[in-house]
């Protein structure tokens, strides 16, 4: 994202320097991997090489979804996964005033914002009522679709996308939305979500379902064969988390507990209470523990939000114990470590509200909410006394 925009240069995006890898004695093949003999234990790769192993490690990331549309392999077509999906994107938007952007998530809101940086005029189809209501409450949601909207693009909502025409060249040269809209580009965003990245592993006899299916220490049904990353599927359920979590910190925590379980030290993967982090233009998000779109029974809730409508806050408790469950906060910065710490540990609401101020990570001289927000909850729901 912010290499199309000018912010940064793709060496600044690298994790490591070049030499860290011939310095750490990793070897660095660039192939694809075509498919897994794992009675052989070999990778065979598409230049038709095999590579023995003694521990395989698969962390396949994920491919872009798409819905086989008519005119989607056209030029000015395309996803964004990688850097070369970033280099393309820079091919295939110069000198472009009209893009079109597809998809209701992380991924197309930075896509919007990217091609809105270069001056293009952005429309936004997205198939729900608000921006990502399948996963925000509509408070949320509807606070995040008027703040892209601030920024001049154009968002249709309720909208899906039908089919893409092209010129005699091959070139995109408008959509049709599922109502019969026509809407002129030269560029299309697809961003309807990623799926795991497993079909090579087809007569493997590695065992995948949506993902690859690993225990609690990321162990297939294969000897020596793990899986990590967005490309796994946990075979057991763990309290408040999906069974296929496709955002970068999981991943990393899957290479930690690995690579203890492959050195001698058997580990669990045990990545405690749900947590995410985006951001929408100028607003920053952040989720921890559990707010769904749709409140569970058990459940009730809080919702404020500033009146400059950059700001909001959502939490979520059990309705007889006052277990804090969960909170939203757009616009206000707020700790890990603090909320990680509440959930764990069963604090209940109140501690909660009691403490914003010390959760709050903005720093020094942002405005400060908490006394209002305490105010506001303790207004909202008269029966619970402060702690």
């Amino acid at each position: 994202m912010y290499i199309y925009m000018g912010h940064m240069k793709y060496e600044n995006t690298k994790p490591y320097e070049d030499f860290f890898w011939k310095k750490n004695r990793i070897d660095l093949v660039f192939d694809h991997v075509t498919g897994v003999e794992t009675e052989a234990r070999k990778v065979v790769l598409k230049s038709g090489d095999r590579i023995q192993y003694d521990v395989l490690i698969i962390a396949a990331g994920s491919k872009s979804n798409k819905f086989n549309w008519p005119g989607e392999n056209l030029q000015g077509v395309q996803t964004l996964y990688g850097y070369p999906d970033v280099q393309s994107m820079e091919k295939h938007t110069k000198e472009f005033s009209k893009a079109v952007v597809v998809g209701g998530g992380f991924i197309s809101v930075e896509m919007a914002e990217m091609l809105h940086a270069r001056g293009i005029e952005v429309t936004f189809l997205i198939r729900e009522p608000a921006f990502w209501s399948i996963v925000l409450p509509f408070p949320e949601a509807h606070l995040v679709t008027d703040h892209i909207r601030s920024h001049g693009i154009n968002v249709i909502l309720n909208t899906e996308l039908k089919a893409i025409k092209g010129t005699p060249d091959g070139r995109v040269e408008s959509i049709t939305t599922n109502h019969g809209k026509i809407i002129p580009c030269e560029f299309v965003g697809i961003a309807t979500g990623v799926s795991p990245n497993i079909s090579f592993l087809n007569n493997s006899g590695i065992k995948t379902n949506k993902g690859v299916l690993v225990n609690e220490y990321l162990q297939t049904n294969v000897p020596d064969v793990y899986a990590i990353g967005d490309c796994v599927e946990r075979s057991y359920a763990l309290p408040g988390r999906n069974k296929i979590e496709q955002v970068w910190y999981t991943g990393r925590m899957m290479g930690e507990a690995v690579a203890q379980t492959i050195c001698g030290s058997p580990t669990k993967y045990q990545p405690g209470p749900w947590f995410n982090s985006a951001k929408f233009f100028d607003i920053e998000y952040q989720t921890y523990g559990n707010v769904a779109s749709s409140i569970n029974e058990d459940e009730t809730d809080f919702y404020w939000q500033h009146p400059d409508g950059t700001k909001a806050i959502h939490m979520v408790w059990n309705k007889e114990t006052l277990e804090f469950r969960g909170i939203n906060a757009l616009g206000i910065r707020m700790r890990h470590e603090f909320f990680d710490n509440c959930l764990r540990s069963g604090k209940d609401v109140r501690y909660v509200v009691a403490n914003l101020a010390s959760a709050n990570f903005d720093p020094e001289f942002y405005h400060r909410h908490e006394k209002e927000i305490a105010q506001a909850f303790y207004n909202q729901n008269p029966a619970i006394k402060a702690a």
